[in-house]
Protein backbone atom coordinates (compact mmCIF):
# COMPACT_ATOMS: atom_id res chain seq x y z
CA UNK A 1 0.00 0.00 0.00
CA UNK A 2 1.16 3.57 -0.60
CA UNK A 3 2.37 5.58 2.09
CA UNK A 4 0.94 7.55 4.60
CA UNK A 5 0.30 11.15 3.31
CA UNK A 6 0.46 13.58 6.58
CA UNK A 7 3.14 11.12 8.46
CA UNK A 8 4.33 13.51 11.52
CA UNK A 9 7.30 12.15 12.79
CA UNK A 10 8.02 14.37 15.45
CA UNK A 11 9.95 14.44 18.77
CA UNK A 12 7.22 13.43 21.33
CA UNK A 13 7.48 13.77 25.00
CA UNK A 14 8.50 10.52 26.71
CA UNK A 15 4.92 10.24 28.32
CA UNK A 16 3.09 10.87 25.19
CA UNK A 17 0.49 8.38 25.28
CA UNK A 18 0.54 7.28 28.99
CA UNK A 19 -2.49 8.11 30.08
CA UNK A 20 -4.49 6.47 27.09
CA UNK A 21 -2.23 3.13 27.79
CA UNK A 22 -3.30 3.45 31.13
CA UNK A 23 -6.84 3.74 30.82
CA UNK A 24 -6.83 0.81 27.78
CA UNK A 25 -5.31 -1.00 30.68
CA UNK A 26 -7.82 -0.37 33.19
CA UNK A 27 -11.04 -1.08 30.49
CA UNK A 28 -11.23 -4.58 31.19
CA UNK A 29 -12.37 -3.86 34.91
CA UNK A 30 -14.19 -1.29 34.15
CA UNK A 31 -16.44 -2.90 32.13
CA UNK A 32 -17.14 -6.18 34.46
CA UNK A 33 -17.79 -3.83 37.37
CA UNK A 34 -20.65 -2.15 35.33
CA UNK A 35 -22.37 -4.83 34.37
CA UNK A 36 -22.31 -6.02 38.03
CA UNK A 37 -23.69 -3.01 39.18
CA UNK A 38 -26.91 -3.07 40.94
CA UNK A 39 -29.80 -1.28 38.88
CA UNK A 40 -32.94 0.24 40.34
CA UNK A 41 -35.69 1.39 37.61
CA UNK A 42 -38.74 3.06 37.71
CA UNK A 43 -42.07 0.70 36.18
CA UNK A 44 -40.84 0.16 32.52
CA UNK A 45 -43.26 -2.18 31.95
CA UNK A 46 -45.54 0.28 29.85
CA UNK A 47 -42.44 0.86 27.28
CA UNK A 48 -43.15 1.10 23.76
CA UNK A 49 -39.97 2.34 22.06
CA UNK A 50 -36.45 3.00 23.57
CA UNK A 51 -34.36 5.73 22.28
CA UNK A 52 -31.12 6.85 22.70
CA UNK A 53 -29.36 10.17 22.35
CA UNK A 54 -25.57 10.50 22.20
CA UNK A 55 -22.49 11.94 20.44
CA UNK A 56 -19.23 10.49 19.37
CA UNK A 57 -18.04 7.45 21.08
CA UNK A 58 -20.94 7.54 23.35
CA UNK A 59 -23.26 7.31 20.32
CA UNK A 60 -20.77 4.10 19.23
CA UNK A 61 -21.60 2.61 22.58
CA UNK A 62 -25.61 3.31 22.25
CA UNK A 63 -25.36 1.52 18.89
CA UNK A 64 -23.85 -1.25 20.40
CA UNK A 65 -26.61 -1.30 22.93
CA UNK A 66 -29.44 -0.87 20.69
CA UNK A 67 -29.03 -4.35 18.74
CA UNK A 68 -28.44 -6.03 22.05
CA UNK A 69 -31.24 -4.35 23.47
CA UNK A 70 -33.79 -5.51 20.43
CA UNK A 71 -32.75 -8.72 20.61
CA UNK A 72 -33.42 -9.07 23.94
CA UNK A 73 -36.33 -6.79 24.73
CA UNK A 74 -38.01 -7.12 21.02
CA UNK A 75 -38.62 -2.90 21.55
CA UNK A 76 -37.73 -1.04 18.65
CA UNK A 77 -34.40 0.94 19.54
CA UNK A 78 -33.59 3.64 16.94
CA UNK A 79 -31.10 6.75 17.77
CA UNK A 80 -32.81 10.16 18.35
CA UNK A 81 -29.97 13.26 17.08
CA UNK A 82 -30.01 15.48 19.83
CA UNK A 83 -30.57 18.54 17.81
CA UNK A 84 -34.67 17.53 18.22
CA UNK A 85 -34.35 18.99 21.53
CA UNK A 86 -31.51 21.75 21.61
CA UNK A 87 -32.36 23.27 18.48
CA UNK A 88 -36.50 21.83 17.76
CA UNK A 89 -39.11 21.29 20.04
CA UNK A 90 -38.71 17.86 20.30
CA UNK A 91 -40.72 14.52 19.63
CA UNK A 92 -44.07 13.16 21.24
CA UNK A 93 -42.18 10.42 23.60
CA UNK A 94 -45.16 8.57 25.34
CA UNK A 95 -44.54 4.92 26.39
CA UNK A 96 -40.93 5.27 25.96
CA UNK A 97 -37.78 5.73 27.57
CA UNK A 98 -34.75 7.91 26.34
CA UNK A 99 -31.26 6.75 27.03
CA UNK A 100 -28.80 9.34 27.21
CA UNK A 101 -25.21 8.25 27.01
CA UNK A 102 -22.49 10.78 28.15
CA UNK A 103 -18.69 10.54 29.82
CA UNK A 104 -19.50 13.56 31.01
CA UNK A 105 -22.97 14.50 31.15
CA UNK A 106 -22.45 17.87 30.58
CA UNK A 107 -22.88 18.79 27.03
CA UNK A 108 -25.41 21.32 26.60
CA UNK A 109 -27.14 19.79 23.55
CA UNK A 110 -27.41 16.43 26.06
CA UNK A 111 -28.48 18.15 28.81
CA UNK A 112 -30.89 20.03 26.58
CA UNK A 113 -32.51 16.45 25.16
CA UNK A 114 -32.48 15.12 29.00
CA UNK A 115 -35.08 18.21 29.58
CA UNK A 116 -37.02 18.29 26.31
CA UNK A 117 -37.49 14.27 26.42
CA UNK A 118 -39.26 14.35 29.98
CA UNK A 119 -40.63 17.37 29.06
CA UNK A 120 -42.87 15.64 26.73
CA UNK A 121 -43.59 12.39 28.74
CA UNK A 122 -40.46 10.05 28.09
CA UNK A 123 -38.75 8.35 31.13
CA UNK A 124 -35.40 9.51 31.27
CA UNK A 125 -32.19 6.92 31.66
CA UNK A 126 -28.90 8.57 32.35
CA UNK A 127 -25.89 6.17 31.79
CA UNK A 128 -22.76 8.08 32.48
CA UNK A 129 -19.37 8.78 34.12
CA UNK A 130 -19.53 11.82 35.92
CA UNK A 131 -21.88 11.51 39.30
CA UNK A 132 -24.07 14.27 39.76
CA UNK A 133 -23.61 15.66 36.05
CA UNK A 134 -26.60 18.22 34.51
CA UNK A 135 -27.75 14.85 32.45
CA UNK A 136 -27.97 12.56 35.97
CA UNK A 137 -29.79 15.54 37.36
CA UNK A 138 -33.13 15.33 34.89
CA UNK A 139 -33.33 11.78 34.75
CA UNK A 140 -35.35 9.05 36.63
CA UNK A 141 -32.89 6.52 36.76
CA UNK A 142 -29.19 6.71 36.54
CA UNK A 143 -27.12 3.53 35.03
CA UNK A 144 -22.93 4.25 36.46
CA UNK A 145 -20.08 3.92 33.78
CA UNK A 146 -17.57 4.42 37.21
CA UNK A 147 -14.54 4.29 35.05
CA UNK A 148 -13.36 6.89 37.20
CA UNK A 149 -11.50 10.15 35.67
CA UNK A 150 -10.21 10.09 32.09
CA UNK A 151 -7.09 12.38 31.38
CA UNK A 152 -7.00 11.47 27.18
CA UNK A 153 -8.96 13.25 25.27
CA UNK A 154 -9.78 9.88 23.38
CA UNK A 155 -12.52 8.14 25.11
CA UNK A 156 -11.74 4.02 26.06
CA UNK A 157 -12.52 3.11 29.33
CA UNK A 158 -15.70 5.12 29.57
CA UNK A 159 -16.71 3.80 26.11
CA UNK A 160 -16.01 0.04 27.37
CA UNK A 161 -18.11 0.52 30.76
CA UNK A 162 -21.00 2.50 28.89
CA UNK A 163 -21.28 -0.50 27.02
CA UNK A 164 -21.47 -2.46 30.04
CA UNK A 165 -23.84 -0.19 31.72
CA UNK A 166 -25.89 -0.98 29.00
CA UNK A 167 -25.71 -4.44 29.57
CA UNK A 168 -26.54 -3.77 33.53
CA UNK A 169 -29.26 -1.84 32.16
CA UNK A 170 -30.87 -5.21 29.99
CA UNK A 171 -30.26 -7.70 32.87
CA UNK A 172 -32.53 -5.52 35.02
CA UNK A 173 -35.07 -5.92 32.10
CA UNK A 174 -35.14 -8.91 31.04
CA UNK A 175 -33.46 -11.47 34.05
CA UNK A 176 -32.86 -14.24 32.06
CA UNK A 177 -30.06 -12.12 30.26
CA UNK A 178 -28.38 -11.56 33.27
CA UNK A 179 -26.30 -14.70 33.73
CA UNK A 180 -25.13 -14.08 30.08
CA UNK A 181 -24.07 -11.19 30.84
CA UNK A 182 -22.18 -12.06 33.97
CA UNK A 183 -20.31 -14.84 32.39
CA UNK A 184 -19.37 -12.43 29.78
CA UNK A 185 -18.14 -9.62 31.90
CA UNK A 186 -16.13 -12.56 33.32
CA UNK A 187 -14.64 -13.55 30.37
CA UNK A 188 -13.74 -9.88 29.24
CA UNK A 189 -12.35 -9.43 32.96
CA UNK A 190 -9.61 -11.49 32.04
CA UNK A 191 -8.73 -9.56 28.68
CA UNK A 192 -6.13 -7.51 30.97
CA UNK A 193 -2.53 -7.81 28.97
CA UNK A 194 -4.01 -9.81 25.58
CA UNK A 195 -3.74 -9.25 22.29
CA UNK A 196 -4.62 -10.19 19.00
CA UNK A 197 -2.14 -12.30 17.63
CA UNK A 198 -2.22 -10.40 14.71
CA UNK A 199 -1.26 -7.00 16.08
CA UNK A 200 2.42 -6.89 14.60
CA UNK A 201 1.13 -7.43 10.63
CA UNK A 202 -1.72 -5.16 12.01
CA UNK A 203 0.69 -2.55 12.97
CA UNK A 204 2.26 -2.63 9.90
CA UNK A 205 -0.29 -2.52 8.01
CA UNK A 206 -1.74 0.82 9.49
CA UNK A 207 1.52 2.33 9.15
CA UNK A 208 0.87 2.16 5.47
CA UNK A 209 -2.35 3.25 5.39
CA UNK A 210 -4.13 6.05 4.01
CA UNK A 211 -7.11 4.60 4.18
CA UNK A 212 -9.03 2.23 5.98
CA UNK A 213 -12.22 0.57 5.84
CA UNK A 214 -14.09 -0.87 9.72
CA UNK A 215 -16.34 -3.64 8.75
CA UNK A 216 -19.14 -5.17 11.25
CA UNK A 217 -22.64 -6.14 11.70
CA UNK A 218 -25.21 -6.20 14.73
CA UNK A 219 -22.86 -4.97 17.55
CA UNK A 220 -20.12 -5.00 15.50
CA UNK A 221 -21.29 -2.41 13.40
CA UNK A 222 -20.83 -0.01 16.44
CA UNK A 223 -17.50 -1.40 17.87
CA UNK A 224 -16.56 -0.72 14.11
CA UNK A 225 -17.81 3.15 14.19
CA UNK A 226 -15.74 3.55 17.43
CA UNK A 227 -12.45 2.13 15.93
CA UNK A 228 -12.85 4.48 12.88
CA UNK A 229 -13.51 7.28 14.89
CA UNK A 230 -10.36 6.77 17.00
CA UNK A 231 -8.16 6.14 13.91
CA UNK A 232 -9.23 9.03 12.92
CA UNK A 233 -8.43 10.93 16.50
CA UNK A 234 -5.65 9.45 17.43
CA UNK A 235 -3.99 8.73 14.18
CA UNK A 236 -5.05 11.47 11.64
CA UNK A 237 -6.20 8.27 9.67
CA UNK A 238 -9.10 8.92 6.88
CA UNK A 239 -11.13 5.68 8.14
CA UNK A 240 -14.95 5.31 7.62
CA UNK A 241 -16.97 2.38 9.08
CA UNK A 242 -19.39 0.29 7.89
CA UNK A 243 -22.07 -2.35 7.99
CA UNK A 244 -20.71 -5.71 6.03
CA UNK A 245 -24.52 -5.53 4.50
CA UNK A 246 -23.63 -1.93 2.98
CA UNK A 247 -20.06 -2.06 1.96
CA UNK A 248 -20.75 -4.39 -1.16
CA UNK A 249 -22.72 -1.69 -3.06
CA UNK A 250 -20.98 1.76 -3.68
CA UNK A 251 -17.92 1.77 -0.82
CA UNK A 252 -16.58 -1.40 -2.27
CA UNK A 253 -15.19 0.27 -5.90
CA UNK A 254 -12.96 2.67 -3.35
CA UNK A 255 -10.75 -0.81 -3.17
CA UNK A 256 -9.52 0.09 -5.98
CA UNK A 257 -7.18 2.43 -4.51
CA UNK A 258 -4.98 1.21 -1.70
CA UNK A 259 -7.47 0.26 0.81
CA UNK A 260 -7.06 -1.43 4.39
CA UNK A 261 -9.60 -3.31 5.84
CA UNK A 262 -10.83 -4.40 9.17
CA UNK A 263 -13.46 -6.54 10.00
CA UNK A 264 -14.58 -6.88 13.72
CA UNK A 265 -16.19 -10.10 13.98
CA UNK A 266 -18.43 -10.91 17.06
CA UNK A 267 -18.87 -14.72 16.18
CA UNK A 268 -22.62 -14.41 16.31
CA UNK A 269 -23.98 -17.45 13.66
CA UNK A 270 -26.40 -14.96 12.19
CA UNK A 271 -23.53 -12.32 11.04
CA UNK A 272 -20.86 -15.16 9.60
CA UNK A 273 -22.17 -15.31 6.31
CA UNK A 274 -22.27 -11.80 5.44
CA UNK A 275 -18.66 -11.09 7.21
CA UNK A 276 -17.83 -13.83 5.10
CA UNK A 277 -18.98 -12.25 1.39
CA UNK A 278 -17.52 -8.93 2.19
CA UNK A 279 -13.89 -10.54 3.09
CA UNK A 280 -14.36 -12.61 0.12
CA UNK A 281 -15.07 -9.77 -2.21
CA UNK A 282 -12.38 -7.32 -0.76
CA UNK A 283 -9.57 -10.19 -0.40
CA UNK A 284 -10.92 -10.54 -4.14
CA UNK A 285 -10.88 -7.02 -5.31
CA UNK A 286 -6.87 -6.62 -3.79
CA UNK A 287 -7.64 -5.41 -0.35
CA UNK A 288 -5.44 -5.72 2.46
CA UNK A 289 -8.31 -7.58 5.08
CA UNK A 290 -7.34 -8.46 8.35
CA UNK A 291 -10.62 -10.66 10.50
CA UNK A 292 -10.37 -10.15 14.38
CA UNK A 293 -12.33 -12.07 16.69
CA UNK A 294 -12.29 -11.81 20.24
CA UNK A 295 -11.92 -15.59 20.68
CA UNK A 296 -8.31 -14.78 18.53
CA UNK A 297 -7.25 -13.61 22.35
CA UNK A 298 -9.16 -16.00 24.50
CA UNK A 299 -12.38 -14.26 24.87
CA UNK A 300 -15.07 -17.17 23.26
CA UNK A 301 -18.48 -17.49 24.51
CA UNK A 302 -19.51 -13.74 24.88
CA UNK A 303 -22.81 -11.51 24.36
CA UNK A 304 -23.02 -9.61 21.43
CA UNK A 305 -22.31 -6.64 23.07
CA UNK A 306 -19.94 -8.64 24.99
CA UNK A 307 -18.04 -9.62 22.12
CA UNK A 308 -18.16 -5.82 20.82
CA UNK A 309 -16.53 -4.22 23.79
CA UNK A 310 -13.76 -7.07 23.80
CA UNK A 311 -13.25 -5.86 20.12
CA UNK A 312 -12.56 -1.93 21.10
CA UNK A 313 -10.39 -3.12 24.38
CA UNK A 314 -8.78 -5.40 21.77
CA UNK A 315 -8.13 -2.66 18.96
CA UNK A 316 -7.72 0.57 20.90
CA UNK A 317 -4.01 -0.11 21.54
CA UNK A 318 -3.60 -0.61 18.05
CA UNK A 319 -4.66 2.78 17.55
CA UNK A 320 -2.57 3.79 20.23
CA UNK A 321 0.39 2.58 19.01
CA UNK A 322 0.08 3.77 15.31
CA UNK A 323 -0.85 7.63 16.81
CA UNK A 324 2.93 7.04 18.54
CA UNK A 325 4.07 5.67 15.82
CA UNK A 326 3.38 8.40 13.38
CA UNK A 327 4.01 11.51 15.74
CA UNK A 328 0.72 11.97 17.14
CA UNK A 329 0.23 12.52 21.01
CA UNK A 330 -3.11 10.54 21.47
CA UNK A 331 -3.77 11.76 25.07
CA UNK A 332 -3.89 15.37 24.00
CA UNK A 333 -5.03 15.84 19.83
CA UNK A 334 -4.41 19.27 18.50
CA UNK A 335 -7.99 19.96 17.47
CA UNK A 336 -9.54 18.12 20.31
CA UNK A 337 -11.45 19.11 23.82
CA UNK A 338 -12.27 16.72 26.65
CA UNK A 339 -15.97 17.90 26.43
CA UNK A 340 -17.70 19.25 22.85
CA UNK A 341 -19.97 21.95 23.12
CA UNK A 342 -23.02 21.53 20.45
CA UNK A 343 -26.10 22.53 19.80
Amino acid sequence: MGGHRNRQMTDLSPTAGQHMQREIAEAPGVFAAAVAQAVTLPDLTHLRAIYTVARGSSDAAANILSYELMRETHLPVTSLPPSIFSLGQGVRLTDSAVLVVSQSGASDDLVRSAQGARAVGATVLALTNAPASPVETEAQATLRIAAGPELAVPATKSVVGAIGGGMALLSALVPDYAPRAKASAETIANLSGKRLPQTRALLSALLRASHVYVIGRDTGFGAAQELALKLKECCALHAEAYSSSEVLHGPLQLVTNPLLILILDTEQPEVQDSLDTAEQRFKAAGGTTFRLRPSDAGAPNLTPAAAAAALLILTYPLALQTALALGHDPDSPTTLAKVTQTR
